[in-house]
């Protein structure tokens, strides 16, 4: 074949990035190709976006499918180079001046096919050498996968503490606010009890500050090393055929056990004790809510993947919910336009929920929409992800860091105030108020859930 043509098929089986014979290729949008290990090392943080190192255009695709094609032709192309490199005067056998062909398993040598047969081999696992290199880069691309996968779950998880982190100390305030205000609604006897339930909240608040830096540190830590253990089997990759027979020992178990005892984000709560008298106080404008009888077996939504644990979310990391025939939303028969108004809901053990009110506006778009829809919804929710739950209000979404209710949950609306109150009933304790709620009555009681 003519040098010049050779030259040009081989460039187009190499990698722009790390110039060698491609590993496990893949063509991203604008049809350039590039080792997926090393397309993703240098995909800094794993964004939603990245750039095509060849002409920096944009691709937003995550999930890249092998290029089959040219996988085979990188492997024909190494077996080439694997065979010039045997084919040398210098690796014939000495012994019987054959090709060495075999690779032995036990001591690492490459041997001709008579060598293998002897006596002080026949013993010994032999295998071709080009089927050896092709099984082992194999083996390692695997756990290359597996490294990739936990790296973006820590990822993920480093970025939730670290938004989690920001956005603490606001939530802690705003906790202690919510508190403080509802013990200036108490009567002044109360006065010893509001100062050891705020300290104790403080106190807890910079406990669990400083656990968040912590977890941060971890798995900022664990990232190194990943992506550090994903390089080296990477450049283990690369090796010319006989270099990774000999040189790979236990590259395959040391990576296994960098898989171990992965961090995991904290688990936050943050309750304030029990206020005495809250529930005896609310009870003085205890209303009694009923369903529309229209609607209360429609089955709107179901609680889905929260894809955000953190506070201060925006639309893009928005709760997602989808339909199910199992779920139901329903409005009550009353509507508030003004004064105080309490009543109270059993959630029992279920983990799917939304208690709150909405006004009309919400009501006529949100029928068939997402549960959190823009504006007029305020309500407290919970929802299952995986084996943990999440409780959090609306308007704005703001998760909340406290004990999951698994009895009564009380609501006060407050139309005058412009506030929605939620308390644990059992517990006697506040789980939250959402302040200087943007109210356009008349308001309507929603109820939402999920084989309640």
């Amino acid at each position: 074949m003519n040098s010049e043509i050779l030259q040009a098929f081989q460039r187009e089986l190499t990698c722009p990035i790390c110039m060698n014979y491609f590993i496990d290729p893949i063509t991203i949008d604008c049809g350039h190709s590039f080792c997926r290990p090393c397309f993703y090392l240098n995909w800094q943080d794993v964004p939603i976006l990245t750039q095509c190192f060849e002409c920096m255009k944009t691709t937003q695709h995550r999930n890249f499918k092998t290029n089959i094609r040219l996988k085979k032709m990188a492997s024909l192309a190494r077996k080439a180079s694997l065979w010039q490199f045997l084919s040398s005067e210098e690796q014939m056998c000495g012994i019987h001046r054959e090709t060495k062909k075999m690779f032995c398993e036990v001591d690492k040598s490459l041997l001709c096919l008579l060598c293998s047969s002897s006596q002080e081999h026949q013993d010994h696992r032999h295998c071709p050498i080009e089927w050896a290199a092709e099984e082992h880069r194999e083996n390692l691309l695997k756990k290359m996968e597996s490294l990739w996968e936990k790296a973006c779950e820590n990822h993920r998880n480093l970025n939730m503490e670290t938004t989690r982190t920001r956005y603490w100390k606001d939530y802690v305030n705003l906790r202690l606010e919510a508190v403080r205000a509802e013990y200036q609604k108490m009567p002044a006897l109360h006065h010893e009890e509001e100062k050891h339930s705020l300290e104790m909240l403080k106190k807890k608040g910079k406990d669990i500050f400083h656990q968040l830096h912590l977890s941060k540190a971890k798995m900022a830590h664990r990232r190194e090393i990943l992506r550090g253990t994903y390089a080296e089997l990477k450049k283990m990759c690369h090796k010319p055929d006989v270099e990774l027979l000999q040189d790979f020992g236990d590259i395959l178990h040391r990576s296994e056990s960098v898989l171990l005892h992965m961090p995991q984000p904290l688990n936050l709560e943050l309750s304030a004790g029990p206020i005495t008298g809250l529930r005896d106080r609310l009870n003085q404008f205890r209303v009694d809510i009923t369903l529309h009888h229209d609607e209360a077996n429609s089955h709107i939504f179901q609680y889905g993947d929260l894809r955000i644990i953190c506070i201060g979310c925006d639309h893009l990391n928005a709760p997602h919910t989808t339909a199910t025939p199992a779920s139901f939303l329903a409005w009550g028969t009353q509507t508030f336009t003004s004064g105080k108004y309490y009543w109270e809901v059993y959630v029992g053990d279920s983990w799917n929920w939304a208690f709150g009110v909405c006004n009309k506006f919400w009501k006529e778009n949100n029928q068939n929409d997402n549960i959190y829809g823009e504006g007029g919804l305020f309500s407290l929710a919970c929802v299952k992800n995986d084996i943990q739950f999440s409780l959090f209000t609306t308007s704005p979404l703001t998760l909340q860091y406290v004990p999951r209710p698994t009895s009564h949950v009380g609501l006060f609306l407050d139309c005058e105030g412009r506030t929605m109150t939620f308390v644990d009933v059992d517990q006697s304790s506040l789980i939250y108020t959402i302040p200087n709620c943007s109210f356009s009555p008349p308001l309507r009681p929603i109820f939402c859930c999920i084989h309640l």
